[in-house]
């Protein structure tokens, strides 16, 4: 992610989570730091436009990591992008050292726990009201990354999405609806 999408992604962002939704001096104040050496990694998914229709946001310090954020466009969802947006915050969690991997995630989102129980995430905990102003509680995930491979058998590396060689059907998505590229506009990444 870099400058010019805090546009995009603060549109997507306020109409995935109008009650909780980040501001842009939140993202500006993320994307700071996501930069060699920096604590943050950045992604988002265009599609062949340039539209922005998805993103996700990665903190690593010392051995731990945290998934900050993950989005996908409503339109867009159901199409395997979400995985690849997760797979590349795992893989780069892991790159980076992390042990853990931890996230929080509404209790009334079963759609997301679902995504990152398949990737091995599990419940550890819960906060109370986290989300406001609506009081919502949070489901607190943790992926052991130190136990082994996280990714599920399959899953498409974000930097194999755009490759020509690839037909609908090995991306597990339908051939009418094409997954976005995910791009790594990370200095780092």
């Amino acid at each position: 992610m870099r400058w010019w999408h805090i546009a995009p992604v603060l549109a997507l962002e306020l109409e995935l989570f109008p009650e909780d939704a980040w501001s842009a001096g939140m993202f500006w104040s993320e994307l700071a730091e996501a930069h060699p050496g920096g604590t943050r990694h950045y992604t988002v998914a265009v599609t062949p436009d340039g539209a922005v229709v998805g993103y996700a946001g990665l903190m690593a310090v010392g051995g731990d990591g945290d998934v900050q954020t993950i989005a996908v466009d409503g339109r867009h969802q159901g199409t395997g992008l979400g995985a690849a947006l997760l797979t590349d915050l795992v893989r780069e969690a892991a790159r980076r050292g992390c042990a853990d991997l931890l996230l929080e995630v509404r209790v009334d989102n079963t759609r997301a726990q679902r995504l990152y129980e398949r990737f091995g995430f599990e419940p550890v905990g819960i906060r109370r009201g986290y989300y406001q102003p609506a009081g919502i509680d949070a489901l607190v995930m943790r992926l052991d990354l130190a136990a082994g491979p996280a990714v599920p058998a399959g899953q498409v590396a974000p930097a194999d999405l755009a490759a020509p060689a690839a037909a609908p059907e090995d991306l597990d998505e339908p051939a009418d609806h094409p997954r976005p590229d995910v791009k790594k506009d990370t200095p780092h990444g």
